[in-house]
């Protein structure tokens, strides 16, 4: 199957790709939408214009599009205008979005939008435990950093990044404050830094943590690099992932 993944550069749409490599589907391209305004429906606002140097490591073909409009009608057109666009030389079957397919707002309204196209859209994990789908992302070495929040309970969570040692604290917050494990439904958002398809790590050296209220901050990268991975880690990635890395 030919797909096109929707990526923030959060967890659940990295580990979107991750499933389409282990599916062995073909990756056609990656789009990336990025919010000027902090009230879009469907897609991330912070931090998402660090796809543009994941996907150059990545080596995949990559969309990167503006969204001015809070719609969420306008904003999944964003998502079929690139798809649309390159239906004759990079034809895809369907859309991937990553997470459990909690976040029905964002699902329906690109599925709605892509199906004059005769393109599906589906997310990725659909229908299991977000618990689980996070111990499999900490277990594989993902480095998660949040970058968004909106919900009560997570204020000292912005900035920080998820953990082994931390994760039984977060599932306990959840429960606490009432905000979903995974964050779909716009709870917070984040930015994988390290994953076993990455060939180099995103090292942050500066960092602001802007707070608009006690339930609502984001993250503003100011400085980081792209570290080199040792050549054991390559190693076993290319082993984990033959089929697509080069």
């Amino acid at each position: 199957m030919d797909v096109a993944v929707l990526y923030s550069g959060g967890k659940d749409s990295t580990f979107a790709i991750q499933h389409a490599v282990e599916k062995g589907w073909n990756i056609k391209y990656l789009i990336s939408v990025k919010p000027t305004r902090k009230d879009c429906f469907l897609f991330h606002y912070a931090t998402v214009e660090m796809t543009k140097d994941i996907a150059k490591m990545l080596q995949l073909p990559h969309f990167y599009v503006k969204c001015r409009v809070a719609d969420p009608v306008k904003e999944a057109d964003i998502v079929k205008e690139v798809v649309e666009s390159n239906q004759r030389k990079m034809k895809v079957d369907a859309v991937v979005l990553g997470g459990t397919g909690l976040q029905e707002t964002q699902l329906k309204s690109i599925q709605n939008a892509l199906r004059p196209l005769k393109v599906e859209a589906f997310a990725s994990h659909s229908g299991e435990d977000h618990d689980m789908v996070m111990e499999q992302m900490l277990k594989n070495g993902y480095g998660i950093l949040i970058t968004q929040i909106a919900s009560d309970g997570l204020k000292e969570w912005l900035g920080k990044k998820i953990t082994k040692d931390n994760f039984l604290q977060l599932r306990r917050d959840s429960v606490k404050y009432g905000f979903h494990i995974g964050f779909e439904g716009g709870y917070a958002d984040t930015l994988v830094t390290d994953c076993p398809l990455f060939s180099k790590r995103l090292i942050v050296e500066d960092m602001s943590v802007i707070f608009e209220d006690d339930y609502c901050g984001h993250v503003v990268i100011n400085k980081y690099r792209m570290e080199d991975k040792a050549k054991k880690e390559i190693k076993q990635r290319r082993g984990l992932f033959a089929g697509f890395l080069k």
